[in-house]
């Protein structure tokens, strides 16, 4: 067994979020190519519905067997990281049968009266089978993750990515001569492929983290062995509730979203091809390019658990600190150049990725939010560790609802259409990470320097100016040559000035760069 310490895991995790992110772009840039944006918006909205499912399933137990793992390690108690294991694959597995015979059973009500388009039936189909190998795939990472190992869960994510960019294309193409909701069942069934690799590659971590893990000794029979499960059991659903709680607040507001959004723009006279079409774009364009830099910000969050969990038991409130400043200072740090070059370079972004330059107006406005989005994802996962999932809830709720009650209000409005379900979003994007701030300050006394924010502010708003120039004023003919040059010049001038600022010095990037070539060895 290999135990990582917090920035390395997070490394390590980083490197197969940045190599997933950038494979998994292959398939998202040609699949629009291959059956356009209204097949595209049938493959999506199945997914809302399978969220719902998957947060029933997954949404709590692997934060809580990485918390309570990471604690069982601390007090080198195998017999107990064996039981949490056990216990929680035994719910997942009974759970999965459940969900994925209803699923089958009920397909064909689902995707007529919930999914407001009967053509999702076969793309629905091919989803359900994937309920059983996500969650026990969950079930896996989240152990890996409580023992601070974070190999397994980095090459079962580029296996299963590899294995989804051949076969999502490859079906998909077979199957469009048949039409369009063939072609994105032909896509789900690449999915849920590379599904099937992710979980064979954990299986196999398991069995040689089983052979060079200690023996557990042997429990006693009887009362004391029950009494343990039932304590651990109970431990497990104590965690796990409320975040799937929390995290079924958020699924079950994108399922209520994408049935808004359809039945708001059909109140706004679109018919159910284009809303189908502008909801796919939305979902399969644009939402992926906004997400595409949270790889770091994902990869801090899966790390951040067991480390403050750990830190919480030996009550190491200076480490919780620490790790917790370390993780939203690397988002901020990170995530606010993308933001600002996604608003700057909209357009041209979307035209060369989906050759549909008129969505760029939706990924503008989505971009400034961004920034959000990198900084709420430490937030949730430290309130998460810290035995505070019901604050995280209760802050998604209050989102949720405001969202979804700002999408019925603007979408339905013709002159407003799809960018008012976009509005509504970031609404939602910010509110949450707002409240969420306001948890951790409230229950650590936490705080980060003001001047580092207006740092950040600085460096964002001098680089997008950098960028804007270079790209706006015809110094070429050549649109992609301006388009790349003003991309790195972006780049160059962030990285420049936040190094004037103190927010990153050489040392920290010779120390990240010597990370990186460990991990590679």
């Amino acid at each position: 067994m290999t135990k990582q310490s917090f920035i390395r895991g997070t490394m390590i995790l980083l490197a197969a979020g940045i190599l997933n992110r950038i494979l998994g772009f292959i398939p998202r840039i040609t699949l629009p190519r291959v059956i356009g944006a209204e097949g595209i918006g049938i493959y999506h909205m199945g997914w809302p519905f399978l969220s719902v499912i998957l947060t029933i399933i997954t949404g709590g137990i692997p934060v809580a067997i990485a918390k309570l793992i990471a604690e069982a390690e601390a007090e080198h108690n195998e017999t107990r990281i064996r039981s949490i294991l056990k216990i929680s694959l035994a719910i997942t597995i009974c759970l999965s049968i459940v969900f994925t015979i209803a699923c089958v059973v009920g397909a064909s009500w689902i995707t007529s009266h919930l999914l407001t388009d009967s053509r999702v039936y076969y793309t629905f189909l091919c989803m359900s089978p994937m309920i059983p190998i996500i969650g026990i795939s969950a079930v896996y990472r989240g152990y890996f993750q409580g023992r601070q190992n974070m190999i397994p869960t980095a090459t079962s994510q580029i296996m299963e990515t590899l294995i989804r960019i051949v076969m999502v294309l490859v079906c998909s193409y077979v199957m469009i001569p048949y039409g369009i909701e063939y072609a994105a069942a032909g896509a789900m069934m690449g999915v849920l492929a590379g599904e099937i690799g992710g979980l064979v590659v954990l299986a196999i971590h398991f069995k040689y983290d089983k052979k060079a893990s200690p023996k557990a000794p042997i429990a006693q029979i009887g009362a004391n062995k029950t009494n343990g499960r039932l304590t651990n059991f109970r431990r497990i659903m104590r965690i796990a509730i409320p975040i799937t709680g929390s995290k079924l607040i958020g699924a079950s507001s994108y399922l209520f979203e994408s049935i808004l959004i359809a039945q708001s723009l059909a109140i706004a006279g679109i018919s159910t091809s284009l809303a189908t079409a502008q909801y796919g774009a939305l979902q399969g364009m644009i939402i992926p390019i906004i997400l595409l830099p949270s790889a770091l910000t994902m990869s801090l969050s899966v790390s951040l658990v067991p480390s403050l969990s750990e830190a919480l038991a030996r009550k190491d409130i200076k480490t919780i600190h620490m790790r917790l400043h370390q993780a939203l200072k690397l988002a901020l740090v990170t995530g606010a150049p993308f933001a600002v070059l996604m608003f700057v370079l909209a357009e041209p972004i979307c035209t060369y990725m989906y050759n549909q330059p008129d969505v760029g107006v939706m990924l503008k406005m989505m971009a400034p939010i961004a920034i959000f989005i990198y900084f709420q994802a430490p937030l949730q996962s430290a309130l998460q560790a810290l035995n505070k999932p019901g604050a995280a809830l209760i802050n998604t709720l209050i989102g949720s609802s405001v969202k979804l009650i700002l999408i019925y209000w603007l979408a339905s409005k013709p002159e407003m259409g799809i960018h008012g379900a976009v509005f509504a979003i970031n609404v939602n994007i910010v509110l949450v990470t707002l409240l969420h701030w306001n948890s951790v300050v409230r229950l650590l006394k936490f705080r980060m320097e003001g001047s580092d924010f207006g740092k950040i502010g600085a460096a964002m708003a001098l680089s997008g100016l950098c960028s804007y120039f270079v790209m706006y004023t015809p110094w070429t003919s050549t649109d992609w040559l301006r388009f790349l040059t003003s991309f790195l010049i972006g780049f160059i001038v962030y990285l420049m000035f936040i190094t004037v600022f103190r927010l990153i010095s050489l040392k920290d990037i010779s120390r990240l760069m010597n990370m990186g070539k460990k991990i590679i060895r």
